[in-house]
């Protein structure tokens, strides 16, 4: 089974916010500019249900940030997977800097819209992994049995804080609370050597590789990275959509070695690539029971044909 642990979907781009320097909360991004002229990513949801491909099931996110006034609802990622309850998993977006607020929301997000993990992102919502409200957060989703999706890395957000960005601060987190699911999202991009570590220190902790795979040459030295210090396994396949497919992804994963042929450089064993595409990644973070009974036919033949 094929699972894709990272997408997004969206009504409009002013979900994603606006820049905490615009003037006034009407300020609307360029980036709305760019949607406008048909160069913004469209990630509605027949789109996104499109894109899969040969994926079986795919993790679909909400997200909320009252620091960078974006929303993207939860009851709308909700409403998608209802639709689709064999292929999609809904996590909800949740903001721990209003802790109440949020702890309420997970609640809901669990109990009544079936969403079964979450997703922050520390330096768009203004505050460091292990501030109070968060650690709140981290117990409640230990009390539901809620993996957490957490967007380390670098965001081009100009507003957002890169100081609370690095997958190192995730190690306190992890070690306060061993029994919490963590995901590192983009493998912690650009410091993927501080999440290989993290990564390698906590059973629990796994990280996707959505976004890398575009840059093939950084994903390349990323994931060879990975393979010497053995934590391969403990990467899942995410594709980022809508900014790219999982097809896309799951072929540029396939002809990483492509870059070095001819070349003295070390190549990543097919059957390390393979095992980070068939994850059994809903299993790792405790949410297999999504799964149909006599889930859908592997994508293993598409993958055969490909060997």
């Amino acid at each position: 089974m094929i699972v894709d642990c990272h997408t997004h979907i969206w009504e409009s781009p002013e979900q994603l916010g606006v820049s905490a320097e615009a003037e006034g909360p009407g300020t609307i991004p360029p980036r709305s500019l760019l949607h406008e002229r048909g160069e913004f990513p469209v990630a509605a949801p027949d789109r996104h249900l499109a894109a899969a491909g040969p994926v079986d099931m795919s993790i679909v996110m909400g997200f909320r940030s009252y620091y960078l006034r974006a929303h993207i609802p939860n009851d709308v990622v909700a409403k998608y997977v209802r639709q689709h309850p064999s292929r999609l998993v809904g996590f909800a977006g949740i903001d721990p800097t209003r802790k109440e607020e949020a702890l309420a929301e997970m609640r809901r997000a669990k109990s009544d819209l079936g969403m079964r993990g979450l997703t922050i992102a520390p330096s768009a919502q203004n505050f460091h992994p292990m501030h109070s409200d968060a650690l709140a957060v981290y117990a409640e989703a230990c009390e539901l049995g809620m993996p957490v999706i957490f967007h380390q890395g670098l965001r081009s957000t100009p507003a957002s804080k890169m100081e609370y960005s690095r997958p190192s601060l995730l190690d306190d987190v992890a070690r306060e609370f061993p029994e919490l699911r963590i995901i590192v999202a983009h493998l912690g991009y650009p410091w993927v050597d501080e999440a290989i570590v993290l990564v390698g220190k906590h059973p629990n902790v796994f990280a996707d590789i959505s976004a890398l795979l575009h840059r093939p040459w950084q994903a390349y030295n990323a994931l060879l990275s990975t393979y010497h210090y053995g934590v391969t396994d403990k990467l899942l396949f995410g594709s980022d959509f809508p900014y790219t497919s999982a097809s896309t992804c799951i072929e540029a994963l396939y002809s990483i070695n492509h870059l070095v042929h001819g070349t003295n450089l070390p190549t990543i064993p097919r059957e390390k690539l393979r095992g980070i595409v068939e994850r059994d990644t809903l299993r790792l973070l405790g949410i297999a029971d999504v799964l149909p009974r006599g889930d859908r036919p592997s994508s293993r033949k598409l993958l055969d044909d490909e060997d």
